[in-house]
């Protein structure tokens, strides 16, 4: 009945149109690790100020496919954190260029745009799905290209911290605090022009059933928990439905996050 009820939800609340959207992916932790811990004070605020998804799923295992997942709806066939790819066929970029809207991947320690190599510092190709498709170079870029005006922001950026401030090596109190630090000032400007801020993590710990931490934040979410059950592909098909764009591999049997939009 709940079920029925959130898919109820989702096909007859219409979604906004954000002006623009910023995704956050953070590293390898279960939902309970994140929620509620101390060591996260400003993943929680957001949360508390935001919608929280107590059902939110990673959909494999290792953190590779479940970028492509969310960026190209499907894992393309690919079950590890193999590099380099050389991918081809639709993704979100490119969809939203078609349809005449903008798209960034911003990679913090990222040497130069358009970099193919697959480790630079902290930094790790394998967190960048845009980099493994050749014609999306010119839109992966460094995270010092992200803009200081937010309104110069793309419809669509991927934010990808780097493996010190992801929680992948450098704990949860590192990564929070570099979130507030680095995503925290246009999370504020978000409440007042029509953005949206997607925080969610790729996989979880390995030590569980995948359940990670994802949360929305912007003017047009009711705050609140919701139990509805999502993963990246539901996540995805959201994207897709606020600007009209096809729904790519998966996602066209997703349904997309209702029941979170302020009326």
């Amino acid at each position: 009945m709940l079920l029925a009820w959130w898919a109820a939800q989702a096909q007859a609340q219409p979604l906004p149109r954000p002006d623009h959207i910023v995704i956050v992916v953070e590293e390898n932790k279960h939902f309970s690790q994140i929620i509620g811990n101390p060591d996260a004070p400003y993943i929680n605020s957001l949360a508390r100020h935001g919608a929280l998804f107590t059902q939110s799923y990673g959909v494999t295992h290792p953190s590779q496919p479940n970028y492509l997942a969310l960026f190209s709806g499907s894992t393309r066939g690919i079950s590890s954190n193999a590099c380099p790819l050389e991918l081809n066929g639709d993704n979100l970029a490119s969809a939203l260029l078609a349809k005449g809207l903008t798209f960034a991947s911003y990679s913090e320690s990222m040497p130069e745009p358009g970099f193919e190599g697959c480790v630079h510092g902290a930094y790790r190709r394998k967190h960048n799905p845009a980099a493994n498709w050749k014609e999306l170079a010119a839109l992966n870029l460094p995270l010092g290209a992200f803009p200081q005006d937010y309104g110069r922001l793309p419809s669509v950026a991927l934010v990808v911290p780097d493996q010190l401030n992801d929680m992948h090596d450098g704990g949860i109190a590192q990564g929070d605090a570099w979130l507030a630090e680095t995503v925290g000032p246009y999370a504020q400007w978000a409440m007042a022009h029509n953005s949206l801020l997607i925080v969610t993590w790729d996989e979880d710990d390995g030590s569980a059933d995948n359940r990670v931490a994802t949360l929305l934040f912007g003017p047009m979410i009711e705050r609140g928990r919701y139990a509805q059950r999502i993963n990246h592909y539901n996540v995805l098909r959201t994207i897709e439905e606020m600007f009209g764009l096809p729904y790519l591999g998966n996602s066209v049997d997703a349904q997309p996050i209702g029941g979170v939009w302020r009326r």
